[in-house]
């Protein structure tokens, strides 16, 4: 949408956003929140702002969105030498998109893959389609747990305790609430992966949709107006690097807190030149990385389950716990 001096994208996909986003312009839309009112009146306050007080106040209310703001100035964590994670445990918190699909890469990869859910807080992708839910999850197990039971929450401490790679992809103080220590886990040698939109120190959300527009990945229609390019595309972006500085050796060994922040990884993509500074090359039965210092093998990937096969949400609660020596709640 237009704003007095720009462009911004907005997302409107939970259920209190309409809610929120009445806050944000200052007017009730409770009684008239029908479908398309709630665009009408939020293009007519931008129409009448500018993008810096959008920031601000999504921002404030939590809300996603932002103006468009191209930035090519930012660097992300680059991956390192590859490793092994044949059998190790991965526990998954994330939803949606980005985190998912580095869990599914580093199950790909061989590594045995929980996801963790709460009973009020499903992966909102359950409820879309079911084959692309089904692409990301099969193979994986499902543990439900309450962290507002003590037993669930003793429960769910020992499994990320046990856990060698830990993705996430909330606010820090969403799992903190929970007890959970992502520096206190990366000093026992766990590799915490942390998807944000804009930065683990930022209180600003957002999806894959807004927060690539924000940053300048844009296609233009054909009156050169800017629109959405592909689908949520700084979510595979993310999570194919999150995923990639999984894989990787620490450069001092052990375990880390690797943020990946979706906003800065679309910067780096618009600003990293096209030049040939890697490549695939074949190796007998499988394929090596050149990077033209150096080459590394690629594994081939483990078998996955076909399509259709994602657990239900819980239903290895029991069988994980138990496996891993933990009391089942």
């Amino acid at each position: 949408m237009p704003t007095r001096a720009g462009w911004a994208a907005v997302s409107d996909a939970r259920p209190d956003d309409p809610r929120l986003w009445s806050a944000l312009i200052g007017r009730d839309l409770d009684a008239e929140a029908l479908p398309g009112r709630l665009a009408d009146r939020l293009a007519d306050w931008l129409a009448t702002h500018d993008g810096g007080e959008l920031d601000e106040r999504v921002e404030l209310l939590g809300l996603a969105g932002g103006s468009v703001r191209p930035r090519a100035d930012r660097t992300c964590p680059w991956p390192g030498i590859p490793r092994d994670v044949t059998g190790l445990l991965v526990v998954d918190f994330s939803a949606l998109w980005a985190g998912p699909l580095c869990a599914h890469l580093l199950g790909t990869a061989g590594a045995r893959v929980v996801k963790v859910e709460t009973p009020t807080r499903p992966d909102g992708a359950r409820f879309g389609e079911p084959v692309f839910y089904d692409l990301l999850h099969a193979g994986h197990a499902s543990v439900v747990l309450d962290p507002t039971d003590a037993r669930g929450r003793a429960a769910l401490h020992e499994l990320v305790g046990r856990a060698d790679v830990v993705v996430e992809a909330s606010r820090p103080r969403a799992l903190a609430g929970f007890g959970l220590d992502a520096e206190a886990e990366a000093a026992r040698g766990c590799t915490w992966i942390s998807i944000t939109a804009y930065g683990r120190a930022s209180h600003r959300v957002g999806f894959g949709d807004d927060v690539a527009a924000a940053r300048g990945l844009l296609g233009t229609d054909v009156n050169g107006l800017p629109v959405f390019a592909g689908d949520a595309l700084a979510d595979p972006l993310t999570g194919l690097l999150a995923a990639a500085l999984a894989l990787s050796e620490q450069p001092e060994g052990g375990g880390a807190v690797l943020e990946v922040v979706m906003a800065d990884v679309v910067s780096a993509c618009l600003s990293v030149s096209a030049g040939p500074d890697a490549r695939v090359v074949g190796h007998g039965d499988g394929w090596l990385v050149d990077t033209g210092g150096a080459s590394y093998p690629v594994a081939a990937p483990h078998p996955r389950l076909p399509a259709g096969t994602a657990a239900a949400s819980g239903a290895d609660t029991a069988a994980v716990l138990r496996s891993l020596g933990i009391r089942v709640p």
